[in-house]
């Protein structure tokens, strides 16, 4: 049987293994200074403190989550949004419309603007 002050230095021995093995895994950090729009960030702070992060922890955790993936860890696509394809549309079908009004120049395009 083992006696008590045995198991206690087991338990400190253990524990103190423990945390000099924390140490030693420990990585250095460094600074990171980007620019953002400050609306974006103020609401991006505010989503956050609602979860419970700060912007360290929460860009912290995209990275790691990038590494991971290699990539970006969601979808990046070039999807236009409804006006820009309202305004593509728009384009194309004034392109095919031979009854559609033309410009030589801009001087020409602000001139029927006006009218």
């Amino acid at each position: 049987m083992i006696s008590t002050s045995k198991c206690i230095d087991n338990a400190l021995h253990s524990h103190y293994n423990m945390h000099t093995q924390q140490k030693e895994t420990v990585m250095s950090t460094t600074n990171v200074s980007i620019r953002m729009d400050s609306e974006l960030k103020k609401a991006a702070e505010k989503l956050f403190a609602d979860l419970g992060l700060n912007m360290t922890s929460a860009l912290t955790m995209f990275l790691r989550q990038a590494v991971r993936a290699q990539g970006i860890p969601f979808e990046v696509t070039r999807k236009p949004n409804a006006v820009t394809i309202a305004a593509i549309n728009e384009s194309n079908r004034i392109l095919h419309d031979p009854e559609a009004e033309t410009f030589t120049d801009l001087d020409e395009l602000f001139a029927a603007l006006k009218t």
